[in-house]
């Protein structure tokens, strides 16, 4: 196996450790000694930008995008959406919009240099509770999946006041696009209860099919 090579390490908010490296060309983020996510593999984040994009239709959509990742996701929904469009992207880890701008910005065609994107250093928790009928889209590609967190405090996005306040920031004909590595049909109930319609499609990590599935839950306002 060839060496892997430490490019940046950061604490998180909770006391955790996130550390970038790069093996045989390929780029892992790493949070407390547990993969998180590889550039080797980024179909469904692709997919989920994807899938609720098409459900949006107005002109001059306004996205918002909580989680930079490497920058795929972000890279799919400026390629979905008009030039007029507007995107926000919350990242709470200042050293994940730094890689975004250095080492990992090839990855994704650097969509930070995009003029339609404004990132902000922020849980995207608390933007959706200042923005009521602010957003046309909210993806959510913050953690694995609303059972399987990366930081303690996302619990709030994924239960029902969350899911009341995601709600109140969509405008009309809205739609919630949240990424997962594993179904969760305690979490399709909680969307349905808070007042959208629910569809989920299943994807593979990784484009041509190969490897893992995850799933994307597609959420709109009826």
């Amino acid at each position: 196996m060839k060496p892997q090579h430490t490019l940046g390490q950061a604490t998180t908010p909770d006391g955790g450790e996130i550390v970038l490296y790069e093996r045989d060309g390929a780029y892992f983020i790493r949070v407390n000694g547990l993969e998180l996510m590889t550039s080797r593999a980024h179909g469904s984040e692709e997919d989920l930008a994807r899938l609720a994009l098409a459900k949006v239709q107005r002109k001059k959509p306004k996205v918002l995008v909580g989680g930079l990742g490497m920058g795929f996701t972000l890279r799919a929904v400026l390629d979905a959406v008009p030039k007029s469009a507007n995107v926000m992207v919350a990242e709470i880890l200042p050293a994940v919009i730094a890689w975004n701008r250095n080492e990992l910005a090839h990855l994704a065609g650097s969509p930070l240099q995009d003029s339609r994107v404004a990132v902000v250093e922020r849980n995207v928790a608390e933007i959706i509770a200042a923005g009521p009928s602010a957003f046309d889209a909210v993806l959510l590609d913050v953690d694995n999946g609303p059972a399987a967190l990366t930081l303690a405090e996302n619990e709030r996005l994924y239960g029902p006041s969350g899911l009341d306040l995601i709600h109140r920031c969509l405008r009309p004909r809205g739609v919630l696009g949240v990424w997962s590595a594993d179904p969760d049909k305690a979490f399709e109930r909680r969307l349905a209860k808070a007042g959208f319609k629910v569809s989920t499609e299943t994807v593979p990590a990784r484009r041509g099919g190969k490897g893992p599935k995850h799933t994307i839950f597609i959420a709109c306002i009826k």
